[in-house]
């Protein structure tokens, strides 16, 4: 139906961008801000590969982590999170565009497409909470190291960046997109039920061997007791 057709175009379109939105967040230098009050001019800022250095003449001086076993464990798994979010979300569109009622494709295997959307929707769902979960980690930590008291107040506290924000939309829109493919799916199994043939339904013709029905002898009963 065409109603379908639009509720997958829509869902596909919200899961691409969300699936874009990952993209940059995995590798923006954003994740965490870090101003100094010593030095205003200078604004640090971190993320999952590399520490820059934002000047206020715009000039940015960047640098990778020197090695990933000496990252914080929040940071060591949210680089292997949101890479395998990458990768589910753009096996999920591979699927999700075979399954869709737009390509013309295994057209006659009406089973395999709707599996093939129920995939896709499925990689879409599971990038996006994999793309909600290394985000919201880090975020967490943020917060508790901003309020530790044992920290002296002179000390600079991290604060969130850009991307945490950017990560935290895309997971959404990875996620709504995928329960969107996957209610798709349902759609159309409640859309098509089951309906006994017509042949099924009709009442067997049976007759007799002068050409006349049997049930013709049933069909008034009562009249028999009038035959004089």
């Amino acid at each position: 139906p065409g109603c379908n057709t639009k509720v997958q175009l829509g869902a596909m379109f919200l899961a691409l961008f969300g699936w874009v939105s990952s993209c940059v967040t995995t590798f923006v230098p954003l994740w965490k801000n870090l101003n100094l009050d010593l030095n205003e001019l200078e604004i640090w800022t971190m993320g999952l590969w590399q520490v820059c250095i934002v000047q206020e003449e715009g000039a940015t001086e960047c640098k990778a982590h020197d090695s990933f076993l000496a990252l914080p464990l929040e940071l060591r798994v949210s680089r292997i999170l949101m890479c395998l979010s990458n990768g589910l979300g753009l096996l999920g569109f591979l699927l999700a565009s075979l399954g869709s009622d737009c390509w013309k494709i295994c057209e006659e295997k009406p089973d395999l497409k709707k599996w093939l959307l129920l995939a896709g929707g499925a990689a879409f769902g599971t990038s996006g909470i994999m793309t909600l979960a290394p985000v919201s980690w880090v975020a967490y930590n943020t917060v508790l190291e901003f309020w530790d008291e044992t920290i002296p107040n002179i000390v600079p506290r991290w604060e969130f960046g850009e991307a945490m924000f950017l990560g935290w939309f895309a997971g959404f829109f990875l996620a709504a997109g995928g329960l969107l493919l996957i209610y798709t799916t349902c759609l159309n199994r409640t859309e098509t039920p089951d309906v006994p043939s017509a042949v099924c339904l009709q009442r067997p013709a049976m007759e007799g061997p002068a050409g006349i029905s049997p049930w013709s002898h049933r069909s008034h009963p009562k009249t028999a007791d009038l035959v004089i």
